[in-house]
């Protein structure tokens, strides 16, 4: 992963997060980089350039990127009907049940809650 300039609109937090991450520490899904992508273009008061955020996203795939497919929808989908969450949520989770990881960092979803054996963390300030 590129560790040069990070784009202004990442925290300490995020920065600390990346840039501490060791490798296959910190894996992502398809849904993440979708996201980042349209929250850094559109949501954000200052959104970046279109150029930079690619640029961002070129850089976010060096690390691990799980695929949305079928079987991880499906999947997502039980996760959702059971846990009450929105298939969105639940394919975050999903993925890292995937990818093996027993930890999930989101700013979304109950801090400290369990669900499908993977753990909430909010890396901003969770209680």
């Amino acid at each position: 992963m590129n560790r040069g300039p990070r784009p202004s609109c990442w925290t300490g937090s995020t920065r600390h997060i990346l840039d501490s991450a060791a490798p296959g520490e910190l894996v992502l899904s398809t849904q993440v980089l979708q996201e980042f992508y349209v929250t850094a273009t559109r949501k954000l008061p200052n959104p970046l350039p279109l150029a930079q955020a690619a640029d961002a996203v070129q850089d976010f795939a060096g690390f691990p990127v799980v695929p949305s497919d079928a079987r991880l929808v499906l999947a997502a989908v039980e996760i959702s009907r059971s846990a009450q969450l929105s298939l969105w949520d639940a394919l975050l989770i999903e993925a890292a049940r995937t990818a093996g990881c027993d930890r999930i960092l989101t700013e979304d979803l109950n801090h400290g809650a369990t669900i499908g054996g993977v753990r909430i963390e909010n890396p901003f300030g969770g209680s």
